[in-house]
């Protein structure tokens, strides 16, 4: 089991499975939420369990995605996608050493111009299509 939380700890969670590695996103809402880029691993639905829920809170960033955080210290958590059977959960909001490694990045068209992209073992313009490997 991984635990994870807010800065704060008004939001805090399990996750009672495996997580996938962290894939960095650029997308243009991603850098916004963060200042930078999004690094985030993941979890099937099944396997997330929400403790501590006071301050989390739900925005509707799209159509097709919304996004957890923490409304009374910013932290930025969670991405569910419409229709997905997993919830995207940021990676620096797990608690110690988590085994995990970079895997790739994603919406590398819409990167900032003020960092390089690093590490990883692919680059991806969009998000793989449902069913393709990474």
């Amino acid at each position: 089991m991984k635990t994870g939380s807010c800065l704060c700890g008004a939001v805090t969670y399990e996750v009672h499975g495996p997580l996938r590695n962290v894939v960095a996103c650029h997308c243009e809402q991603c850098r916004k939420q963060t200042g930078t880029y999004m690094s985030a691993t993941a979890a099937q639905d099944g396997d997330l369990r929400i403790v501590e829920d006071r301050g989390l809170r739900w925005y509707s960033s799209s159509d097709s995605a919304r996004r957890g955080f923490c409304c009374e210290c910013g932290s930025p958590l969670f991405w569910k996608g419409k229709g997905r059977d997993y919830t995207a959960i940021t990676a620096g909001s797990l608690d110690g050493p988590s085994g995990l490694v970079l895997e790739g990045h994603i919406f590398c068209e819409s990167a900032g111009d003020y960092y390089e992209i690093a590490g990883g073992t692919y680059r991806r313009a969009r998000w793989m299509n449902e069913g393709q490997s990474s």
